[in-house]
């Protein structure tokens, strides 16, 4: 089973349909579960496709609008009343953190675990979360209100041991660590061992970008280069181009260019419109300009890693 995972709850618009939700995703990466963005029906969708409550840390939101924010107090309410423990960061803007304060002061007075916020500077926006193995960076869209999009890269993992020439070698358990960082191993005569004759070549890096909403910004690109996974907002197609313009949205053939430009390795698109009905004829769209493309669902789980 792969380590790293991100499963599509809501690849809707501001209107919620009986085709799609509004936008959430949850990032499984071991044994945490962050979710990118919270549109109304969230806690619905992780019910839905099994994923716990319990093990949310993170909930990294992208704008301040009602279908990426407002099922947000809802779930944080649930969690609370499911007796969820430790700490759940949400990363937001000063405004968002605001409006979250004030509602649960009213609706959920003492919560079951520390509630944190991670305040984003939206004019400068950079990494906001970091582990041992992940980093999380925001990086600005162009929407009509302050919008953020977020890659996930994992940092450059570790060598793997060659166990029949460390045996060979007699190379103490102790030096592994250092092995796996690349070192080479000096034998108690003074011979020393290059590295790659007792290890292999590392796992590839896995990384992840998810930019919605925005116009067609090519500077984004820049933010997203070189992640096996883009999924991009697709709101409309081309016979809308100037309403996507005009509302701050891409056309799926745009986000396909973003795509190319990033050099990433496949595209997933999202974000429909309400008159959206053929996902697939989107998808066909951005294909011209990426032929690696394909159109979210609700459910959809894309492996990383």
């Amino acid at each position: 089973m792969s380590n790293f995972t991100v499963t599509i709850l809501g690849c809707g618009s501001a209107t919620p349909t009986l085709r799609h939700m509004p936008s959430a995703q949850a990032v499984s990466y071991g044994k945490r579960l962050m979710l990118i963005d919270c549109g109304e029906g969230t806690q619905l969708q992780l019910r839905r496709f099994g994923l716990s409550f319990a093990k949310i840390t993170d909930i990294f939101i992208s704008h301040l609008h009602g279908d990426h924010f407002l099922g947000l107090p809802g779930l944080l309410s649930t969690m609370s009343l499911h007796q969820v423990g430790g700490t759940v960061t949400v990363h937001t803007f000063a405004e968002g953190a605001e409006v979250l304060r004030r509602i649960l002061d009213v609706f959920c007075h003492e919560l079951t675990y520390e509630l944190r916020f991670d305040i984003i500077d939206p004019g400068a926006p950079g990494i906001v979360y970091e582990d041992k193995h992940l980093t999380v960076k925001a990086f600005s869209l162009s929407h009509r209100v302050p919008c953020v999009g977020y890659a996930f890269r994992e940092k450059p993992k570790l060598r793997h041991i060659d166990g029949e020439a460390v045996k060979y070698y007699g190379v103490p358990h102790y030096a592994m660590q250092s092995l796996r960082e690349g070192a080479d191993w000096t034998a108690p005569d003074g011979t020393v061992i290059p590295n790659a004759r007792l290890t292999g070549e590392p796992s590839r890096a896995a990384g992840y970008a998810y930019c919605s909403d925005t116009a067609f910004n090519p500077h984004v690109a820049s933010s997203v280069r070189g992640v096996d996974v883009l999924y991009h907002e697709a709101t409309y197609g081309e016979d809308n181009a100037a309403k996507a313009g005009a509302r701050g949205h891409s056309t799926a053939r745009e986000a396909g260019r973003i795509a190319s430009l990033a050099g990433v390795g496949r595209l997933v698109i999202g974000h429909y419109s309400k008159i959206i009905s053929d996902e697939e004829a989107l998808a066909e769209e951005a294909r011209k300009e990426f032929a690696a493309t394909e159109a979210a669902r609700e459910g959809m789980v894309i492996e990383l890693g």
